[in-house]
């Protein structure tokens, strides 16, 4: 079964920078992987992807900011935020997807989350 962790959350003032990573467990297949983000009162929102060969896609919110690499030897994803802004704030999580076609950012396709990890810009 596949088991995702996210850690690397954290309270941080705009214009500042956070490294999330995600630890996956139990993948014997080529994933995509995402992040998505959900604010209160709000919907998840994927803000950025990447498939097996390394293919990104970002959400226009967070283009230029955000960074979502991974490390195959070490089953980690990360997701490098920059510039971070109060709108920035939200509950962060790293999903899985297979079969992995293309990067997607629709959380539908994604069968494994994790918890997430909380981020929160104060301005």
């Amino acid at each position: 079964q596949v088991q995702l962790v996210e850690s690397g959350g954290g309270s941080v003032q705009a214009g500042g920078s956070l490294r999330l990573s995600c630890t996956a467990s139990g993948m014997t297949r080529s994933y995509c992987m995402g992040w998505f983000r959900q604010a209160p009162g709000k919907e998840r929102e994927g803000v950025a992807s990447i498939d097996t060969y390394g293919g990104t896609i970002y959400a226009d919110s967070v283009k230029g900011r955000f960074t979502i690499s991974k490390d195959n030897a070490k089953n980690t994803l990360t997701l490098q935020i920059d510039s971070l802004k109060p709108e920035d704030t939200g509950r962060y999580s790293c999903a899985a997807n297979w079969p992995c076609v293309v990067p997607t950012l629709v959380a539908q396709r994604y069968a494994y989350w994790g918890q997430g990890t909380q981020v929160t810009v104060s301005s």
